[in-house]
């Protein structure tokens, strides 16, 4: 039997949750939070196989609660069960250690299979939030630039002249051409109109 801690500050979702798992015959419902905090404490209490997490609950978010959980009871999984698949919701829930990541728009059949999954300690994903872990991987970092380097690109990108910007910072223009020549190295521009278009689409600037 796998036993499974819900956490959601929504009764009536938990209820549904409820009525959904303790019909399957292997699975049941051996508690309910309606906190981060409470589930952190019930989670600690009772050592469910499986917690089953929303995300923003008033008391301290789902994100918060996960790492709490997973720090102070090992071997509970904590699966998120929510409404929101931003990427920063979605990246922070995995950060913090989640087994899964599903929305609250699954099937019964989903959900069920979902715990299981979680419980046998596979990953368990919507492929909504599987697409968006996969694209941030394979999107590239951004090109990290030091401060002096932003602060000179910021300074182009309001159109001064390399002149001014070495008697803004108190540098020697040829200081300036030094930072320029590596901002255009990292971004892999040409000239100093496309180093500051390039770092803004990256949103360096």
């Amino acid at each position: 039997m796998i036993r499974i801690l819900l956490v959601d500050d929504h009764p009536v979702v938990r209820m549904g949750l409820r009525g959904m798992l303790d019909a399957e015959p292997d699975l049941t419902v051996i508690g309910e939070a309606s906190s981060g905090v409470e589930g952190v404490a019930v989670a600690v209490a009772e050592r469910p196989d499986i917690v089953l997490m929303d995300l923003r609950m008033p008391g301290g978010d789902g994100v918060e609660a996960t790492g709490r959980i997973l720090a102070s009871a090992p071997g509970v999984r904590v699966m998120v069960l929510t409404t929101y698949e931003s990427d920063r919701d979605i990246l922070r829930a995995i950060e913090a250690g989640a087994s899964g990541y599903l929305l609250k728009d699954a099937s019964p059949a989903e959900l069920a299979d979902a715990v299981r999954a979680a419980a046998r300690g596979e990953t368990v994903l919507a492929p909504s939030v599987a697409s968006t872990l996969v694209r941030q991987v394979r999107s590239p970092a951004p090109p990290a630039l030091s401060a002096r380097e932003t602060e000179v690109l910021r300074l182009v990108s309001g159109g001064m002249t390399n002149a001014e910007i070495g008697k803004r910072l108190f540098i020697s223009e040829a200081t300036v051409k030094t930072h320029l020549l590596r901002v255009f190295n990292k971004l892999d521009v040409a000239d100093r109109t496309a180093a500051v278009t390039t770092a803004m689409r990256h949103g360096l600037l």
